[in-house]
């Protein structure tokens, strides 16, 4: 049973609203043929299609069964509009290229019927609208009144407890609409059907029932369904809908869709081919983009390792600044040759630039760098269980080194121990060159660091 109260539908917003149905009070008989008319603009479509569930009202509440439709999710419209609601439309709604039987077929196929059972009751239910013949027919085979019938068999096959028809003569000629009437009333001795048209006649003539709209309100009804009729209904009603609950949701499975998607794909053969090639033309360039990308920054990375092993970074743990180094070679008044003063014209001066290079060089001051820190703070990050930064994936390997002298004594001719160390006896004879003190120490800082042994 089906209970319309105070249903009020608005399009638009603030001073663009219009009110398309205001305050309908209705409620239809299981089985019945009503016919709602009304002039254009009335609200007759609107009201059809909340029924449906293919439109939301703005205020009031739809009761089905004894229901109110305002707790209704998503999935429950869903179950409603596939097991209660049957829609003939004025313009048939027909897949072109399916055959009339799948065309039926596919109502049952969105419930979850299975193929065997489909295929059955699909013909059954052409078969009942006089078009057990043409199963195999295509909509553009038929005419205009035989494809009106397909689409009643489609709103049929299901076994729907309300019929909703939307003009479902407004295409078709005099001789069919008659044809039309005919078996719409015969299908409503044990339903409910709601129709829409403009035609009073054939509403006069063949509905139960007749129910005018003007301006959204209901302004005549033939045979109104209410008070008492409606309360004594209802019992009868909630049964009915609970036994409906118990049956549960059912819905497509996963390789029906498929089949289905297969077999529209296949109809347009041409038209798939061709979006197909053009989509793989797309992926290849994509993913040739993204092979070419990868293979560079790979051989980026490589030779930025190649290069950094060529070219390792050392840090040392006394650093002398070039700048300063550089700078004591400076031979301008500028440079240190300033703190000379000034030049007599007459007089030679010396200068004494690489004296004081190497002074620079090894001068006390050098800078020293805090290397056991360093060494720490490397061997936490180096250890995935305890890096913070993404360090060891810059890192190629580490190598540490240690001055560490290594004392070798060998024994001289007179049987005595003396030190091997070369460094030693360069040191020794820098220092009898030309008796130069500053040669004699440059040398000898320098031998100092010559060693014989070789870290592996």
């Amino acid at each position: 049973m089906l209970q319309l109260k105070n249903i009020v539908k608005d399009y638009g917003q603030d001073d663009q609203k219009v009110h398309a149905l205001q305050g309908v009070e209705l409620a239809f008989r299981d089985s019945e043929f009503v016919s709602i008319l009304g002039p254009s603009g009335c609200g007759k479509t609107t009201l059809l299609n909340i029924i449906g569930g293919l439109d939301a009202y703005t205020s009031g509440d739809l009761v089905i069964n004894g229901r109110s439709t305002k707790e209704y999710k998503a999935s429950d419209w869903d179950t409603y509009r596939n097991h209660s609601i049957g829609f003939v439309f004025q313009s048939y709604n027909l897949i072109p290229h399916q055959t009339v039987l799948s065309n039926v077929e596919l109502a049952l196929t969105l419930s979850g019927v299975s193929k065997a059972d489909r295929r059955r009751r699909a013909t059954e239910a052409l078969e009942k609208v006089g078009l057990g013949d043409q199963l195999k027919k295509k909509p553009n085979q038929m005419s205009g009144g035989q494809m009106q019938r397909v689409a009643i068999a489609r709103a049929l096959v299901n076994d729907p407890d309300i019929l909703l028809a939307d003009e479902p003569t407004g295409a078709l000629d005099t001789e069919t609409s008659v044809q039309i009437m005919e078996l719409l009333k015969e299908i409503a001795k044990d339903r409910l059907i709601i129709m829409v048209t403009h035609n009073p006649d054939l509403a006069e003539r063949y509905s139960t029932r007749i129910v005018r709209l003007l301006d959204g309100r209901i302004v005549d009804d033939s045979a109104p369904f209410a008070g008492s009729e409606v309360e004594k209904a209802l019992p009868k009603a909630r049964e009915k809908a609970e036994a409906e609950r118990k049956k549960g949701k059912k819905s497509m499975s996963f390789f029906t869709a498929l089949a289905l998607s297969f077999n529209n794909l296949m109809t347009k053969r041409a038209r798939t081919i061709l979006t197909s090639f053009a989509g793989s033309i797309g992926i290849i360039g994509i993913a040739l983009i993204l092979a070419v990308s990868t293979g560079v920054n790979a051989y980026i990375a490589s030779v930025q390792r190649d290069t950094l092993s060529s070219y390792p970074i050392s840090i040392r743990k006394e650093e002398t600044d070039l700048s300063s180094f550089l700078g004591g070679g400076d031979s301008t008044e500028t440079g240190d040759n300033a703190a000379l003063g000034p030049h007599e014209n007459d007089a030679v001066y010396s200068n004494p630039m690489l004296f004081r290079m190497f002074n620079t060089l090894f001068a006390p001051d050098r800078k020293e760098n805090n290397l056991t820190a360093f060494k720490a703070f490397l061997d936490r990050e180096m250890n995935p269980e305890t890096a913070k930064t993404a360090l060891s994936q810059y890192v190629s390997a580490i190598q540490y080194s240690y001055a560490m002298p290594m004392n070798v004594y060998v024994r001289n001719r007179d049987g005595q121990y003396v030190t091997c160390d070369l460094s030693k006896a360069f040191s020794s004879a820098a220092g009898q060159v030309g008796g130069n003190d500053a040669l004699s120490n440059m040398m000898s800082a320098n031998l100092t660091a010559l060693n014989l042994w070789q870290e592996i």
